[in-house]
């Protein structure tokens, strides 16, 4: 619904050429931030997997970097609505479809986060629930390398 409502409000909004640019950093700005988060986050699961960091460490790290990815998220959503997107381009309403499975996708990354925190502490992860995590995690990259190729060829037009 968020996501409708941008586009909706991109549709009706025009940004003068200052407001583009503030628009064009914050986007940029929390590029780095949400995605930049998301990295650290899976290179703390790769270094679980590898035997150099614990499941606990891992995860808590996870936690902590929830709230960079969201705002980060919020601020491109946002930022994305003064940049006057073309809406009738396939490739700009595939970038919200990626942002839209992206967004369904850190939602449900964070139940898998508390159920991986309970298991961790009691018994070995399931094979399931390790499938769900490597999942979850390569949807993500998907989405974000994909919405950050088609960000890229959209601003050389």
């Amino acid at each position: 619904m968020m996501l409708a409502a941008c586009a909706w409000i991109s549709l009706h909004l025009h940004a003068d050429p200052a407001l583009h640019t503030a628009a064009l950093f914050v986007h940029l700005a929390s590029l780095v931030l949400g995605f930049g988060a998301v990295l650290v986050a899976d290179y703390h699961g790769l270094l679980w997997i590898s035997g150099r960091c614990t499941l606990n460490d891992a995860l808590g790290s996870t936690t902590r970097l929830h709230v960079p990815i969201w705002t980060g998220l919020a601020g491109l959503v946002v930022s994305g609505v003064m940049l006057h997107p073309d809406l009738t381009s396939a490739l700009t309403r595939t970038k919200l479809a990626l942002v839209l499975v992206l967004t369904l996708n850190g939602l449900q990354a964070g139940l898998l986060n508390r159920r991986t925190a309970q298991r961790a502490s009691s018994t070995p992860l399931t094979p399931r629930l390790l499938a769900w995590g490597a999942a979850t995690a390569l949807v993500s990259q998907i989405c974000w390398w994909g919405a950050v190729v088609i960000g890229f060829r959209n601003s050389q037009r």
